[in-house]
């Protein structure tokens, strides 16, 4: 009889396989899961064996990432680093640290820092220059959708109070015209492009960097939603090709080509050739990314209906449709013909139902074809659109952490989206019961890559951690295998990856060990689970 090489024993085992949710061993053979069941696997167990004794851990598949940004996320790590903190005298000692600490740095780059530090969201460029007056600095916000400017960067972009706004972005300015420092969504780009290019070594180092973090949170593969060049910044195709090649790519990644909201179907024949050169061993990119709308706390998401102002009165302001809706149907209807996979951006409900009625349009024309589009965000999801995801087969791309009662939510969004369409914001809950499949992700590094902390609030609603007690819209919390199988069967589902996801015999042995049973612990306690082991294919990719 063939032995394993590797046994897991004596312990919980989330499957995430409906035919069989829960088992205390699983045995593996080469990069493959040999079985799975109870005491029967220990009969595979022979000399050259490894065994795992899972007494008081959990084995659950591999998680995976369906929407993430692994090399901005890593090579903002080498950067200067705002995240962790929303104290504005915290934000100024890092950055002038980080300056002093790199005095051959020609620009200032990083981010993180969060919306609610400043009034109104906006930081201005006068506090920029109290900690660096003499060289450029651009800091991303902690979503990635704007970005605070110094004086001398805007200087060297050529921005006055005389620079129109461009189409797909907003410049923030002083009451005189004159630029506050703030830029929004493709106004970021005017002073970004600028920015010096880094090397195709930094953008691997990135990666590698990235890799090995999301190693350590048991993710053992992710979709990358922006393959090209984006707001100035650099694409980071070459990293993840050169990473397949020379085999230091050990997760499995599905990229998504930039869709060049600027151009047409002109660019579809390049995609196409895309698909075809970056596509190598565990790196393959098959998904369009389509950027529909904006963001909610800068009024830039697409919405059906105004927002509202500080005084709770309509505007004249629903938000940006980055597409035009008849051309995105059309655009999605040929992506769909020569089987790409649509990955929209989407987050307020005028977007997802123009991604929605993209993708109807696509069936009409092409029946189904099984190319598992997929909207991500769905911060605001109208409840006539709910029963859409099943019917058409789209797939519900949830980031979780955001579904929760914190600052930016409670003074950015909600006095400004109204009490009804505040209550229908990531309705986690509600496309689940209409029948949509769940996909997760986090959008590293605009938030934490820890999939983990995104599972505590879908059960929870809840920050982890927080000392508020207010539950975040309680009818849409999931419960806790449905949350972890969005994790590992749905986003696996998204990718591609059909022979990973669950823990079934021939599957591929992407596996994750926590150190605790988080199904027998208390739902307010799930953050506090550390993976201690992820394997790859049966390989040890990260140890605790």
């Amino acid at each position: 009889m063939t032995t394993a090489d590797l046994v897991f024993t004596r312990g919980a085992v989330f499957t995430a396989d409906p035919a069989r949710t829960r088992a205390t061993s699983l045995a593996v053979i080469g990069d493959r899961i040999a079985a799975v069941g109870h005491d029967d696997v220990r009969e595979l167990i022979g000399p050259g064996t490894e065994v795992v004794d899972l007494r008081g851990k959990l084995l659950l598949p591999g998680f995976q990432d369906a929407h993430i940004h692994a090399v901005y996320g890593g090579t903002e790590l080498a950067e200067c680093d705002l995240t962790g903190t929303v104290g504005t005298e915290e934000y100024l000692g890092r950055i002038r640290a980080y300056a002093d600490a790199h005095p051959d740095h020609l620009w200032i780059t990083g981010g993180g820092w969060s919306m609610e530090s400043f009034d109104g969201g906006l930081p201005t460029r006068q506090l920029l220059d109290s900690v660096v007056p003499d060289r450029p600095v651009l800091l991303s916000n902690r979503d990635h959708h704007g970005a605070w400017a110094n004086t001398r960067a805007l200087e060297l972009a050529g921005i006055t109070a005389a620079t129109p706004d461009p189409a797909d972005g907003r410049i923030e300015r002083e009451p005189d015209g004159t630029p506050s420092g703030m830029l929004q969504e493709g106004a970021t780009a005017l002073v970004s492009r600028l920015v010096p290019a880094g090397t195709p070594a930094d953008r691997l180092a990135g990666l590698l960097r990235a890799q090995e973090l999301l190693h350590s949170l048991g993710i053992t593969g992710w979709q990358d939603a922006l393959l090209g060049i984006f707001s100035g910044k650099p694409d980071p195709s070459d990293a993840y090709l050169a990473a397949a090649r020379d085999g230091s790519l050990t997760a499995r990644v599905s990229g998504a080509l930039w869709w060049d909201r600027e151009r047409g179907a002109e660019q579809i024949d390049e995609l196409v050739a895309l698909r075809e050169q970056l596509s190598h061993g565990r790196f393959r990119a098959g998904s369009v990314k389509i950027m529909q709308d904006g963001i909610a706390e800068n009024f830039t998401a697409a919405m059906t209906s105004p927002y509202l102002d500080g005084c709770g009165c309509a505007t004249a302001n629903t938000g940006l449709s980055f597409v035009d809706p008849a051309a995105l149907r059309d655009y999605v209807t040929r992506l769909d013909a020569l089987d790409f996979q649509v990955h929209f951006h989407a987050l307020g409900d005028r977007a997802v139902r123009e991604a929605l009625d993209s993708i109807e349009a696509a069936i009409e024309a092409n029946g189904h074809r099984g190319n598992r589009h997929h909207l991500a965000h769905l911060q605001v999801v109208h409840p006539d659109d709910l029963a859409r995801f099943a019917r058409l087969g789209a797939i519900a791309n949830i980031q979780p952490l955001w579904a929760a009662h914190e600052p930016q939510m409670d003074e950015l969004t909600i006095p400004f989206l109204g009490p009804e369409r505040a209550s229908w914001q990531y309705p986690f809950g509600s496309l689940l019961r209409a029948g949509a499949t769940l996909a997760a992700g986090s959008d590293w590094p605009v938030s934490s890559p820890d999939p983990i902390a995104g599972i505590h609030v879908a059960v929870n609603r809840m920050e982890p951690g927080t000392t508020d007690d207010r539950v975040f819209l309680p009818e849409q919390r999931l419960d806790l295998a449905t949350a972890a199988a969005a994790y590992t069967a749905g986003t696996a589902h998204v990718n591609g990856l059909d022979d990973t996801g669950s823990l079934r015999p021939d599957n591929l042995a992407d596996l994750v060990v926590l150190d605790r049973d988080i199904f027998t612990a208390p739902p307010e306690e799930i953050a506090e689970a550390r993976v201690l082991r992820t394997y790859v294919g049966g390989t040890l990719v990260h140890a605790a």
